[in-house]
């Protein structure tokens, strides 16, 4: 029960600790662009959910809590995150990228196909009733989007302190932010915030023994191991690209200025957002790795595929990444059909749908829910062809 507590804490901090450092690294080209550098992008909802599918396509959880931040900002519209949470499947794409590369790639295209279309989709759908609402209740104030909220509007007087020389000290707020990153760059580049699926996926390593598929992996390793080798879409590989886009920040945090660092930085980021996605990810992370040492995912396995459809959808629900990887390891050994990997990969999305919750629970369930009924579709559609 300690080391799954240490893993738990482990887990929130980097998943905390990188949402922040996404958020100041936009929050900061927002502001030094003056706004222009998201302008085009909110002009264009369809060029929205393509850069939020293609952020979703990246391995991992970055660009997932990217889209989250955009989404956040009030810069990417629900159809971008949508796409995002449906081409995304988290930190179980290096493991299918490992060990199922052709197929992987295969199921990466398909998912970005899907996200697309269901975002464009949504957001029209969404659109269309927003305008009938308004019609129908005579909104003086609709069809205005206020993009700029919660603390992110850049406001005139920002501009002219910029184009002269803003007050800039090294106040106590500034040196714990600097402290912090700090901090947190040097466990990135360690490795010391690392996930450990073992903590909650003793069921798929299992499933890898018992199927053959842990061995034949460990063989290839072995086979890899007197060469060089660099991969360049491993986890450890991405923390050491989060250190350096921390990094980034850490360099702007120093020559920003005083407004810029207590009011945008401090006050909202740090103060309002950093608790909140803190206490709902070490939360959420919590429940899920106690009620794993009691549920046996395992057992829910049988040879009907439609009902495995349907349970890998379910399972997608749960905002984490160990979960999932049971349906990785048995299509890998060949036990159980594409259309239950397809369905699972559309359903989850691994952490990065966590900081949504603690932002914006109805974002997250609407999200979450038409996520399922497209995963579902997906699947009987897939198990139908094949």
């Amino acid at each position: 029960m300690l080391h799954l507590l240490i893993d738990i804490l482990r887990n929130a901090v980097l998943i905390t600790g990188l949402v922040i450092v996404m958020m100041m690294m936009i929050e900061s080209l927002n502001i030094e662009s003056k706004g222009k550098l998201f302008h085009r992008l909110r002009k264009t909802k369809v060029g929205q959910v393509i850069f939020g599918a293609v952020l979703g396509s990246i391995p991992g959880c970055m660009g997932g809590f990217a889209t989250v931040s955009l989404y956040t900002h009030r810069m990417f519209s629900f159809g971008a995150l949508v796409a995002m949470m449906i081409a995304s499947s988290g930190d179980e794409a290096f493991v299918m990228l490992a060990m199922i590369p052709d197929q992987a790639l295969i199921l990466f295209a398909i998912l970005f196909v899907i996200a697309v279309v269901v975002g464009i989709v949504t957001d029209f759908v969404k659109d269309r009733i927003h305008n009938r609402h308004c019609h129908k209740h005579s909104h003086e104030d609709c069809g205005v989007v206020t993009e700029c909220q919660d603390g992110y509007e850049i406001h005139e007087e920002e501009t002219h302190k910029a184009e002269g020389k803003p007050a800039r000290h090294f106040g106590w707020k500034r040196i714990v932010l600097l402290a912090g990153l700090a901090v947190f760059i040097t466990a990135l580049a360690t490795g010391q915030l690392g996930h450990d699926h073992s903590a909650h996926s003793g069921e798929c390593e299992h499933c890898h023994c018992e199927h053959g598929v842990h061995a034949e992996h460990e063989a290839h390793a072995e086979h890899l191991e007197p060469s060089l080798h660099i991969d360049l879409l491993s986890e450890d590989w991405m923390n050491v690209v989060f250190a350096a886009l921390s990094v980034i920040v850490l360099v702007v945090l120093v020559f920003a200025s005083d407004h810029f660092v207590e009011d945008h930085m401090w006050n909202h980021i740090v103060k309002k957002h950093l608790p909140t996605i803190f206490a709902w990810t070490f939360g959420v992370l919590l429940v899920i790795g106690i009620g794993l040492q009691y549920i046996d995912i395992n057992n829910w396995i049988s040879g009907n595929t439609a009902l495995m459809i349907l349970i890998a959808a379910l399972v997608g629900i749960i905002p984490e990444s160990g979960p999932h990887l049971i349906f990785v390891t048995l299509f890998a050994a060949g036990v159980v059909p594409f259309p239950v990997l397809l369905a699972s990969s559309i359903s989850q999305d691994g952490h990065a749908s966590i900081p949504l919750l603690a932002e914006s629970k109805k974002s997250f369930a609407y999200a979450k829910l038409l996520n399922l009924l497209v995963a579902l579709a997906a699947g009987y559609a897939a198990m139908l062809f094949m």
